[in-house]
């Protein structure tokens, strides 16, 4: 089966043949419906990786393939949450999450004749996350957690093949983190989406992802591949188990190694 996302031997150097080089020889593939996470020392290309899957960067050397087509523009298909939600505070939290189909081709000709449709499935989504009822407050009058709930129905609303989630979850209280944890496992059991995660949070990569990939110090590839060994789906007591935490202290140990061999 052809993989959803397949990068392959990428070279990202920024600021120009002399620049600074983020990622060497990076190479990983993502299958359809998969739920992969991404973690690594800091500053080790996560972030660039994800530029490199939206679009949004062009590599200089290698290939990265989306959907079966190589990306050399930004990818429509992609629906992405970052750590900051940056909701528009002019805008409702109703309309905020409408934002991307106003820039989608597929959905932005059909909007105005077909907005009811469209403001349904927005207010399904805000169910789902626990956040019925809200579509009509302003982003000030949400908590960070409701903020970030509100984010990934945004990522979500245009039906993406693939989310990209770059540390959605770092700025939030534990206890938040834990319950939006459950909210994004729920989704991706739910609707299928492909999901690539980028994180520092080793027990969030556990006990979220279907596979883990390991990055080295810059410049950035993948060192280590690891597959979760847990079935779905997965309670948060799963963390208190010796063998969860085998795994979190397995990670931890290989990416200690990653910074020493910086």
């Amino acid at each position: 089966m052809q993989p959803l996302v397949a990068i392959e031997h990428v070279d990202m150097r920024y600021g120009g043949p002399e620049g600074l080089l983020a990622v060497q020889d990076l190479t990983l593939s993502v299958a359809k419906g998969e739920f992969a996470a991404v973690v690594g020392p800091s500053g080790c290309g996560k972030s660039t990786l994800m530029k490199l899957v939206t679009g949004l960067y062009i590599p200089q050397g290698g290939s990265v393939v989306v959907a079966g087509e190589r990306v050399t523009k930004p990818v429509s298909i992609v629906g992405m949450a970052f750590q900051n939600p940056t909701m528009l505070p002019w805008r409702t939290t109703l309309d905020n999450i409408l934002l991307p189909l106003e820039v989608v081709q597929r959905h932005r000709g059909r909007l105005r004749a077909h907005k009811a449709e469209y403001v349904a499935k927005a207010e399904a989504l805000l169910e789902t996350v626990g956040l019925k009822g809200f579509g009509q407050k302003f982003p000030w009058q949400l908590s960070g957690g409701m903020q970030q709930r509100a984010n990934l129905c945004r990522a979500l609303i245009h039906e993406p093949d693939l989310l990209m989630l770059d540390e959605p979850f770092g700025a939030l209280d534990s206890f938040t983190r834990e319950e939006l944890w459950c909210v994004i496992r729920d989704l991706h059991a739910a609707q299928g989406v492909t999901i690539v995660l980028v994180t520092h949070d080793l027990r969030e990569a556990v006990f979220l992802a279907d596979r883990i990939f390991v990055m080295s110090s810059r410049p950035g590839r993948v060192i280590e591949e690891r597959k979760v060994p847990f079935a779905r789906p997965r309670d948060l007591e799963l963390m208190y188990e010796k063998e969860f935490n085998d795994v979190v202290h397995e990670l931890r140990g290989s990416i200690a190694d990653a910074r020493k061999a910086a």
